[in-house]
């Protein structure tokens, strides 16, 4: 491993080579504005994205890149909306949950005066679980908006920070489990919202799942796999003083990205690092995976998006989109949809680079 100092050395070089050698992906597809900024990400559906954006507007667009249906909120959708079954649930951060027909956008019901929807929403068959800037976690009925149950932050904790979305959570299992600020992390019973376990990890950035085990990043540098049935940790790896990203799983490796600009493989049965690649900005949001590809999008104000072959010399090709990309791009069989943080959507299809 490289002394830091030598290491901050070299990078600008090192990403100079990557960008000089990459190539790009064989078709491009489409480019569609939503004509305001957005931050909400992307939601795959089988037949396309849904996207929200600043000015309120919630758009599903197919593998063409039309419109089929357009929604106006009123406030801006900052966080992910959720699908069950046919019905499309979304919040603003003016405190409206909604759900929506995912044929055409039809209302079917509306909550007003609930607090600003700054956090991924998450539903199953049931439930849409909505979390609160101040730790609340709430459990909203799909088919009539009725409350099912509310969870407050335990009297005592300290609060989140209001201003800044909490990280995604996640449900598996019969579990949603939530990362409350320096509270830590607590996995409630979707049924009821009891708790079943608690581990107090702070300044956590995100979570991955796969099977039976959870995976946690933190900005301290920290990678933990905890039981998601029992929280109890598996494994603790410090692989850098500082993270930017969610942990992802892809190809087989879990993914997180540096303060220092790289990209960390490590390995998900014991956490430890099987490489590194320098990144022209950081990774602050996940990874997904395409055939032995590894697509990397940065945060830097040029929006490179990376593929890179884990275990090989340069990327495949690299994306320059000149916006922050913010969240994770989405693969549908062989098309790659990525959302900018100036409100495009851009679309194109992967084939391997011809020699």
């Amino acid at each position: 491993m490289l002394p830091s100092l030598l290491q901050r050395l070299l990078l600008p070089l090192a990403v100079a080579a990557l960008m000089a050698a990459c190539r790009q992906p064989a078709d491009r597809l489409f480019a569609t504005s939503t004509d305001a900024p957005s931050r909400s990400g992307l939601l795959p559906l089988e037949d396309g994205v849904l996207v929200g954006n600043e000015a309120g507007r919630l758009l599903r667009l197919d593998r063409q890149g039309e419109t089929l249906w357009r929604v106006e909120l009123g406030r801006e959708i900052a966080s992910r909306p959720s699908v069950s079954g046919d019905s499309v649930l979304v919040g603003t951060v003016g405190g409206t949950l909604v759900s929506l027909t995912l044929a055409q956008g039809t209302e079917r019901w509306r909550l007003t005066g609930q607090p600003p929807m700054l956090t991924s929403l998450v539903s199953d068959a049931n439930a849409v679980y909505v979390v609160a800037p101040d730790g609340t976690v709430r459990a909203h009925a799909v088919e009539s908006g009725a409350l099912r149950w509310k969870h407050p932050l335990p009297s005592g904790e300290p609060r989140p920070d209001s201003t800044r979305p909490l990280p995604s959570p996640l449900l598996s299992q019969g579990l949603v489990v939530v990362a409350l600020g320096e509270a830590g992390l607590f996995a409630l019973a979707a049924e009821d919202g009891s708790v079943r376990w608690r581990q107090r990890l702070s300044q956590v950035l995100g979570m991955e799942v796969q099977g039976e085990v959870l995976y946690v990043s933190t900005r301290k540098g920290e990678v933990l796999a905890l039981g998601l049935a029992d929280g109890q940790v598996r494994w603790r790896r410090t692989p850098t003083a500082a993270l930017t990203s969610p942990p992802s799983l892809a190809r087989g490796q879990l993914w997180v990205g540096t303060e220092d600009n790289l990209l960390l493989a490590l390995e998900p049965t014991d956490g430890r690092e099987v490489s590194r690649l320098a990144l022209p900005a950081p990774l602050v949001t996940q990874v997904a995976g395409f055939r032995d590809w590894v697509l990397v999008p940065t945060r830097g104000n040029q929006g490179w998006l990376i593929a890179h072959r884990p275990a090989e010399g340069p990327p495949v090709f690299s994306l320059r989109l000149d916006t922050p990309l913010l969240s994770p791009p989405v693969v549908i069989g062989e098309q790659l949809f990525v959302l900018g943080h100036d409100g495009r959507v851009l679309s194109w299809r992967l084939q391997p680079p011809k020699s």
